[in-house]
């Protein structure tokens, strides 16, 4: 059904797994949309979204999404990212099995779930500053819910990588485990939700997004207007060209 990813129901829990390894699960135009799809569609009770190793996911594919950025529509009304809208507004409970490194648009994938369970060999930086973009809605929406406004700035600002210990010191995950017990973990969390009532756990995602989410439509439609302003510019396509050439950028401030 799919071909970027795989899509398993046991038990009443999904797994969506990212399937690119050779690209550390970076994610293409037909990952997004595949994962879309799959959340949308989905009617198990509880969802663990992961990588497969080594990575959880580098973010989007720099050759494919950021590299042609010049090509990306121009004219499409701002709104939020499709895959991030199916995500944040499900009622059913989810789960990140971060197995590895949660990179750019990996960490807001992150981000979205309710809640985080971490390989010791997990990363997470939001990286997005380094290519002169701004970050995806819940890197502005969530991520100072969890670490407070002042670390959540400095990974913002710097984007910087943190290991495993540093996010669940800091409260990005709420376990760290060892890599072969990740799934395990991640899969009995999954059991125990999914053995609950399913309207009560759903009235409860829903009444947690009520008391703490922001509108995330009006959100999106901001970070959707910002990174058609940042695409075109110098600092953005400098960003890109030294990742590809593997060197230090220069940024120039326009």
């Amino acid at each position: 059904m799919y071909t970027e990813l795989s899509y398993e129901v046991v038990d009443n829990v999904a797994t969506i797994t990212l399937q690119r390894p050779e690209a550390r699960n970076a994610l293409t135009f037909t990952t997004y949309k595949e994962l879309e799809d799959a959340v949308r569609t989905s009617t198990a009770r509880c969802l663990i979204i992961t990588g497969a190793d080594p990575a959880f996911c580098s973010g989007d594919d720099v050759k494919q999404i950021l590299a042609n950025s010049s090509s990306l529509p121009t004219d499409r009304t701002p709104r939020l990212t499709p895959a991030a809208d199916a995500i944040l507004n499900s009622d059913i409970p989810v789960i990140a099995a971060v197995n590895g490194a949660a990179i750019g648009w990996g960490m807001e994938l992150a981000l979205m779930a309710d809640l985080r369970v971490a390989s010791e060999k997990a990363r997470f930086g939001e990286l997005f500053i380094k290519r002169g973009l701004c970050c995806d809605v819940p890197g502005i929406g969530r991520l100072a819910q969890l670490v407070g406004r002042e670390i959540a700035a400095e990974l913002l600002f710097t984007g910087d990588i943190i290991d495993a210990a540093r996010a669940r010191e800091i409260g990005l995950v709420s376990r760290v485990v060892p890599h072969d017990q990740l799934l395990p973990t991640a899969n009995a969390l999954a059991a125990k939700i999914a053995s609950n009532p399913p309207l009560g756990v759903r009235k409860l995602k829903n009444g947690l997004r009520r008391a703490l989410d922001p509108d995330w439509a009006e959100l999106g439609a901001w970070v959707s207007t910002s990174l058609a302003e940042l695409f075109k510019t110098e600092d953005h396509k400098e960003g890109v060209r030294s990742f590809l050439e593997k060197r230090e950028p220069h940024f120039v401030g326009r």
